[in-house]
């Protein structure tokens, strides 16, 4: 979602992080900003963690990113509910080789830690893992999973389907992207959601095969699709089985 730069305010600016400014909208609480140089509109976006992040040119009023956020609010709760559907239990496998354990205890401390392929919440007891706040922890601790899971795997395949195809890219990067398994840039960067190791093998390989045909075809048109085909056959049913999911964390 994006935006031009203009005079509307609904947000207001709490305070500046190593990661960028944040606002806090009545709605969405905290929403952490970052002015980008070269940038031409305002951006926002929900990572994979459910996080409200938005980026604005060098000199744009921040009242613009108050416009977008009240232009976009519908689509916004639309995204944000499908973010919260995922409740995580204690042992449930992560991505493909880890292991989430919640362990209750009396001292009041809600903390987590990743560990030889485990992911270990421990919280107060009368506080249940289900709440808002546990699953909050838990869903940090799974990105950092999922991202050592992405960083072992996704490259080594998609080069290994990048050269069956002869596909050429210029390089690969994670992302925590609201709505999109995976992108490509003009420039041949693919850019790849790190709740892809969610996905059984086989809807990964959808994924990648259809980011590398985008190196070829930047569009989704019938050579775009015929492309895809050729290196993943199955593609219409893996398209309809991509949609029981969400690349939300």
């Amino acid at each position: 979602m994006r935006s031009s730069p203009t005079n509307h305010a609904v947000a207001t600016l709490l305070s500046t992080k190593r990661s960028g400014q944040i606002f806090r909208d009545d709605e969405f609480g905290e929403i952490t900003y970052r002015r980008v140089p070269r940038s031409r509109h305002v951006r926002i976006r929900m990572t994979s963690t459910g996080q409200l992040r938005a980026s604005l040119p060098l000199f744009a009023p921040l009242s613009s990113l108050g416009k977008l956020i009240d232009s976009s609010r519908e689509e916004l709760r639309k995204i944000a509910s499908t973010s919260q559907d995922k409740t995580y239990v204690d042992g449930q496998l992560i991505g493909h080789s880890h292991g989430l354990q919640l362990i209750p205890n009396r001292n009041s401390i809600l903390k987590g830690s990743l560990s030889h392929q485990k992911i270990i919440i421990s919280h107060p007891y009368d506080v249940p893992a289900s709440t808002a706040e546990v699953q909050s922890v838990i869903r940090q601790h799974v990105a950092k999973a999922l991202r050592i899971e992405s960083k072992a795997y996704l490259p080594r395949r998609l080069k290994h389907l990048a050269e069956m195809g002869e596909f050429e890219y210029q390089k690969v990067r994670f992302a925590n992207q609201s709505g999109r398994w995976g992108s490509c840039s003009s420039s041949g960067t693919i850019s790849l959601n790190i709740a892809l190791m969610g996905l059984p093998f086989e809807l990964i390989d959808y994924v990648l095969i259809h980011e590398l045909a985008h190196t070829v075809e930047m569009n989704h048109s019938p050579q775009f699709w015929s492309l895809v085909e050729t290196y993943y056959p199955d593609y219409k049913t893996a398209r309809k089985a991509l949609k029981t999911h969400n690349p939300f964390i």
